[in-house]
C-alpha cells in the first residue's frame, strides 16, 4: 500500500520555471521601485538592505520548513517499520510462560 508518506513528491519542470520566473521578476520589480522612490541614497541603501534580508530569510525559513517536514516523513517511515516488524513477529497463538 503506498501512501504520500512513501513516495517522494516532484514538482514538475514548468512549475521550477514559473516560479523562478517569479521570483526574479518580483525581485527586479522591487529593485527598480526602490530606485525610482524619490528618497536619497541612504534611503535607497537601507530599503535595498531591508529587501536583500527579507530575500535571504525567507530561502533559510523555507529550508527549515522542508527540512522539518523531511524529518517528520522520516521519523513516521520508521514508525510505521517497527510497527509492521511488531505485526510480522506477532503470533496470537503462543502462549505465555
Amino acid at each position: 500500500m503506498l501512501d504520500d508518506m512513501t513516495t517522494p513528491q516532484k514538482n514538475s519542470p514548468a512549475f521550477l520555471i514559473q516560479s523562478a520566473i517569479a521570483f526574479g521578476l518580483s525581485f527586479a520589480a522591487t529593485g527598480f521601485g526602490i530606485f525610482r522612490l524619490p528618497l536619497d541614497i541612504w534611503q535607497r541603501g537601507f530599503l535595498l538592505m531591508a529587501t536583500l534580508f527579507l530575500v535571504s530569510s525567507t530561502f533559510t525559513l523555507s529550508k527549515v520548513v522542508r527540512d522539518q517536514h523531511e524529518a517528520t516523513r522520516v521519523h513516521h517511515r520508521i514508525d510505521e517499520a517497527r510497527l509492521e516488524k511488531l505485526i510480522a513477529e506477532h503470533d496470537p497463538f503462543k502462549t505465555v510462560n
